[in-house]
């Protein structure tokens, strides 16, 4: 019933046989929007988003849970804590799936402009200091070293040696005295 009702909605599917099929899925190629059965093989529903969720550095995956679960307060908070997004109980209504895929439309979108957004790096043209979050102005390779954990060592390219070494070092050297 899922896939007719994904496929009549016009989204292209990507289906798997299992929990841990998924996730080695997810490793290989970008899927923006999950449905997950809460109730799987290999490996849950709920371990299968907290994985997507421990995942840095990709864009956003929305993710719906369905289940046949009864949707008690406990079973919704197990879920939220794991970091599903959405949850549907089974048997599915079409309307329903429609509803929180447009929702997650909408939420992918807005996270995109976030991400370009903060992928934007306001750095000062003469010190070459980048601004964080905080509104703090601090060096390139301490902000960079905090979310990739790059070490960086520094060297002189061969252009800026003969631009600016060089000259410096003619300064500092005596010229022999023409007699």
């Amino acid at each position: 019933m899922l896939h007719q009702a994904l496929r009549k909605l016009g989204h292209e599917l990507v289906e798997v046989r299992d929990g841990k099929e998924a996730w080695n899925r997810l490793q290989k190629e970008a899927v923006r929007v999950v449905v997950s059965d809460w109730s799987m093989p290999e490996m849950d529903g709920l371990e299968l988003c907290r994985r997507i969720r421990a995942t840095t550095g990709s864009e956003y995956t929305y993710f719906i849970l369905l289940t046949g679960i009864d949707a008690t307060v406990e079973n919704q908070q197990a879920a939220a804590d794991a970091g599903v997004d959405d949850f549907l109980t089974k048997p599915l209504k079409f309307d329903e799936l429609w509803n929180r895929l447009r929702v997650a439309e909408r939420i992918l979108r807005y996270a995109t402009q976030v991400r370009q957004l903060e992928e934007m790096m306001p750095i000062c043209s003469y010190c070459k200091k980048i601004r964080d979050d905080k509104n703090y102005w601090q060096q390139i390779e301490n902000y960079i070293n905090e979310r990739t954990g790059s070490e960086f060592s520094h060297s002189i390219c061969p252009d800026c040696y003969v631009r600016v070494v060089v000259p410096q070092l003619e300064k500092l050297t005596p010229r022999p005295k023409r007699k």
